[in-house]
């Protein structure tokens, strides 16, 4: 991928990643060529239909499912809000009213949690270790017969440990409960099979793998109860109403094929990335120490620095033009401790040191380079402006 930005660093592709030239040149044929409506039956309308096609045949060959049991969606958040809202609604009339999912899950996941609580459902957040990873035995010792959903995500935003879906999700179908996973920040990153993972409900979204913003996709297993998030008329196999982003899902299609290439050679091309800022900067800096060491998708670190507040080191670190983040960029501007890191048991000051660096594809050895020369000039400055004075 070509860089774009200069003589920057980016190192937030967990934010969002830079659109692949070829996913935006799909974006733009779409855009000025082929605009007809795709539930239309003329010529126009076939040609945008085919386009829908080929894209819902790329995001199934990503995930390992089938084609038609793919719904697109304007992305993660409402993947998410789809997947939890539309099981709970249809499993309401049966008596089931617990929903359960973990404490680190995003904002988009806890919010709906939060608005269902307030409609009567009693809802359950599972702890996790200091790795960042949940137990199948807190899931076996929370879930009950009154349980409709679980959501769990598949790889966390912050820290990027991996929980063991697949157990978790036969705990879940043991229970009849139904399972949905965020794999918003997996998919493109580790290997994605809903099968062999179990789950009913997994989401995506285009942004995280190189791909425009606004689109994502809602997988759903085949027999599960779902109500439609948005009503109107039948797109989407009437699962989701309104007519579909042609250009964006044309270019989640791209990406996703993109992704589905690179999978093998990109992650251990960014785990080696990761492990050697890990490795040089806990050695170059005192104090510091990574957050998340379970399981982890490739591409992610966390690391927090003693006697160092988060949002100054992020400040500091982009006016030497490295582009690094706090945590969630749903969450950015509030000065709130991580809910993640302190969710792990990490405390207060620890869940506000911390510094999220996640690479990407157009990221190489001398960003690593750049950033291990930068940082111990920038945290040492920081934490001598905090050093209280010495008595005359």
């Amino acid at each position: 991928m070509v860089r774009s930005w200069g003589v920057r660093i980016y190192l937030d592709h967990n934010a969002t990643t830079p659109v692949d030239p070829a996913v935006a040149a799909a974006i733009g044929a779409v855009l000025t060529g082929d605009f007809g409506n795709p539930s239309s039956v003329h010529h126009f309308g076939q040609r945008a239909k085919a386009i829908l096609d080929e894209a819902r045949s790329s995001v199934a060959a990503l995930i390992g499912g089938q084609p038609g049991d793919v719904v697109f969606t304007g992305g993660g958040t409402e993947s998410d809000n789809a997947a939890i809202r539309g099981a709970a609604e249809s499993l309401e009339t049966t008596g089931r009213r617990h929903l359960i999912a973990t404490a680190i899950e995003h904002e988009a996941v806890l919010n709906t949690f939060k608005a269902l609580g307030k409609r009567g459902w009693r809802t359950t957040l599972l702890p996790v270790d200091a790795t960042g990873v949940v137990a199948p035995e807190a899931l076996r010792e929370a879930i009950s017969t009154d349980t409709a959903l679980v959501s769990i995500m598949h790889a966390n935003n912050e820290v990027g440990t991996v929980q063991p879906i697949a157990e978790l999700a036969a705990i879940a179908k043991a229970h009849g409960a139904v399972m949905h996973t965020d794999a918003v920040q997996s998919a493109g990153k580790i290997p994605l099979e809903v099968v062999s993972l179990g789950v009913d409900l997994l989401s995506i979204s285009a942004h995280k793998f190189n791909g425009p913003k606004g689109v994502g996709a809602l997988w759903i297993r085949r027999g599960t109860r779902l109500t439609a998030f948005a009503t109107g008329g039948k797109q989407e196999r009437g699962r989701r109403a309104g007519t579909e982003n042609v250009p964006g899902i044309a270019g989640l299609g791209i990406a996703a094929q993109l992704a589905q290439t690179k999978l093998t050679s990109e992650a251990p091309r960014l785990a080696a990335l990761r492990d050697q800022l890990e490795a040089r900067v806990c050695a170059a800096i005192a104090g510091t120490a990574v957050n998340g060491t379970g399981p982890r998708v490739p591409n992610t670190t966390n690391i927090s620095f003693d006697r160092v507040e988060a949002e100054s080191l992020l400040i500091a670190l982009d006016l030497e033009g490295i582009a690094v983040s706090t945590g969630s960029a749903c969450s950015s501007g509030t000065l709130e401790p991580s809910h993640v890191l302190k969710a792990m048991g990490f405390p207060a000051h620890r869940a506000q040191n911390s510094i999220r660096f996640s690479f990407g594809a157009g990221n190489t050895p001398s960003d690593v380079d750049r950033v291990v020369e930068a940082l111990p000039r920038v945290v040492e400055k920081l934490r001598a402006l905090t050093r209280p004075a010495r008595r005359a």
